[in-house]
């Protein structure tokens, strides 16, 4: 088959980006193509979050997130740096306010040294010459943790590749695959398009692309929206970076934070509850196709069993004010009601395998014809200059060798035997 192009990449968020600038920068003479359903780049997870470079003290020691991360915020920086993108290194408080979570706060401090993390174990004054109004019984300070523009990020990594040759299609979904032994054709609205190797990196569509392509990916999304406030202009000065509470280790999600954004702005969230749609930004947002894929999915039923308690909490919160006002007075009591302001939510794209367990690493999968992203939510913003050489690697292998399509799980472990928390 005679390509019209070497690799298409599905998918035009920081993932599928920062690949085709990998692929074009570190490849020369690679021919790209990029397609995005959106009429506009970065419109989803990338463009829907708290914009944190995430210094990586939450992440297993040794897993992808762990040495991606820490990398990671050090490439960030300097790449913001270099292509003039709004940042700033501000460090971030993690704080205890209860004596239960102070064991979780000291294993979380050696889980930061093992990887590397510089890190400061504060008592209640340290925390208060910090942040004045926060209070808590005691804190890590980390300093490498910085906040930027991923949105900003996003178009430099195209802007980048596209000086290189690559193609960016806009408003081009996919509608089918086709794999031959001698290459891939791509199905979309305007024509089909025949390449070497496809790479997937579709976010919260990546489970039903990797599908398909033909394969079984062995996990599904199940969105969990993430709902935000802000606070009002006149109470930003309650804060004056970033303050997180102790993470629960059970559930991949950090709890109710407080984010000065790179623009002044200051994020109050996110809380985590079901999403009844892939893009599903607020509940009067559902899609039949996603809840009914949703339902069906043995994991789903078993997350529920699993952890109904602290889903109860989270749609108490989503549903009412004053709860989500009493879980952000946990580390700071000055606020008020109406000191906070409704903002944009966020969707997360949450891999689960069929036994319920929840992703904790990144995930990719794929060999010769096919690359699969199939877990990448944070911090793989922060992570996303590494992300992108990786999976540029396998892309090149299938490239040069070119090879098949058998379906393998990085590492060589079935997604289903990872393990679950932060």
């Amino acid at each position: 088959m005679k390509h019209d192009v070497q690799v298409v990449v599905v998918g035009g968020g920081i993932v599928g980006l920062s690949t085709a600038y990998a692929l074009t920068h570190g490849h020369p003479g690679t021919t790209v193509t990029v397609l995005e359903k959106e009429s506009a780049l970065a419109t989803h997870q990338t463009g829907r979050n708290s914009g944190v470079i995430h210094s990586g003290v939450y992440y297993r020691p040794g897993s992808l997130k762990a040495r991606y991360a820490t990398q990671g915020a050090r490439e960030m920086v300097e790449f913001c740096r270099e292509q003039g993108i709004a940042h700033e290194v501000t460090g971030k408080l993690v704080v205890a306010t209860e004596e239960t979570e102070l064991p979780r706060l000291a294993a979380l401090a050696e889980r930061g040294r093992a990887n590397g993390i510089p890190l400061t174990e504060l008592d209640p004054a340290g925390i208060r010459e910090h942040e004045p109004e926060v209070t808590g019984l005691a804190g890590l300070h980390l300093a490498t943790t910085g906040i930027c523009d991923y949105t900003a990020v996003a178009h430099r990594y195209a802007a980048l590749a596209g000086e290189r040759g690559a193609e960016l299609r806009l408003a081009t979904p996919v509608l089918d695959i086709a794999r031959r032994a001698d290459g891939v054709t791509v199905s979309t609205p305007t024509g089909e398009i025949r390449c070497a190797v496809l790479v997937n990196c579709a976010g919260l569509h990546s489970d039903r692309i990797a599908r398909l392509a033909g394969d079984d990916p062995g996990v599904r999304i199940v969105p969990f929206r993430g709902e935000y406030y802000e606070l009002a202009p006149a109470r930003r000065s309650l804060v004056r970076g970033l303050v997180y509470p102790v993470p629960d280790p059970a559930f991949p999600f950090l709890g109710v934070h407080l984010t000065r954004g790179i623009h002044g702005d200051v994020h109050v969230g996110p809380n985590a509850v079901p999403a009844l749609a892939r893009e599903g930004y607020d509940w009067r947002t559902a899609s039949l196709r996603d809840l009914a894929e949703t339902i069906r999915f043995p994991g789903t039923w078993t997350i529920a069993r699993r952890h109904w308690r602290y889903e109860l909490g989270e749609l108490h919160r989503s549903l009412s004010k004053r709860a989500f006002t009493a879980a952000v007075r946990r580390l700071l009591p000055a606020v008020a009601e109406a000191d906070l302001l409704p903002t944009t939510a966020g969707v997360r794209a949450q891999a689960v395998a069929r036994d319920g367990t929840l992703l904790d690493d990144f995930a990719f999968a794929g060999s010769g014809r096919l690359v699969h992203v199939l877990n990448a939510p944070s911090p793989a913003a922060t992570a996303s200059l590494a992300i992108g050489r990786e999976i540029a690697r396998r892309a090149m292998r299938g490239v040069n060798d070119q090879g098949g399509g058998e379906l393998r799980e990085a590492g060589g472990a079935p997604p289903q035997d990872r393990d679950a928390g932060q």
